[in-house]
Parts: C-alpha cells; structure tokens; sequence
C-alpha cells in the first residue's frame, strides 16, 4: 500500500510540473480565452437582434459593427467577414455613406 501511495505521488508530481512548466497552463488558459472571446461574440450577436427590433437604423448599424469587431478578436475570420457584410447592408439602411 506504501509504494501505491509513492507512484501516485510520483504520478502526481509529474503532472504538476508537466502542466506548469510544459505549457499546460498556457494551453488552458488559451482554450479559456478562445471560450470568452466567442461568448462575446454571441452576446453581441444577441445585442444587435435587440438594437434590430428595438432600436433604429443607425444602432442597428452600430451593433452591426461591434459584432464584427468582436469576430475579429476573436479571430473568426468567416463570421467577421459576414458581419461586415451585414454591417455595410445596415449602413446602406440607416443612410449612413457605405466604405
């Protein structure tokens, strides 16, 4: 029972220092940041359908916008470009010039 208990320890310490110094908590965190960078996204997503519905032309097209912006912080190029799409549709509806 004594030397179960040391190769789980030994076990254990590896993947302490495996995760610490190998780049697993880098790995971690970079999945976390991936996560939180597209729930942003999707919130954005949700915030323009409000400004859509609720709102004018002009937060349409606002929101347009910072969903495409948080598309490229996120690194998504197809989304980010279908926003600017979009973005450039709702600008032509709010009367705003179209780049």
């Amino acid at each position: 029972m004594k030397s179960f208990k040391g190769i789980i320890a030994v076990v254990f310490l590896i993947w302490v220092v495996y995760f610490f110094v190998g780049g697993g908590l880098e790995k971690q965190a970079a999945t976390e940041m991936d996560t939180i960078e597209n729930q942003v996204a999707l919130d954005s997503e949700k915030q323009y359908e409000i400004a859509k519905s609720s709102g004018t032309a002009i937060d349409a097209y606002v929101h347009a916008g910072m969903v495409a912006a948080a598309y490229l912080q996120a690194k998504d190029e197809t989304n980010y470009k279908k926003w600017k799409e979009i973005e450039k549709q709702e600008a032509q509806k709010a009367g705003m010039p179209v780049q």
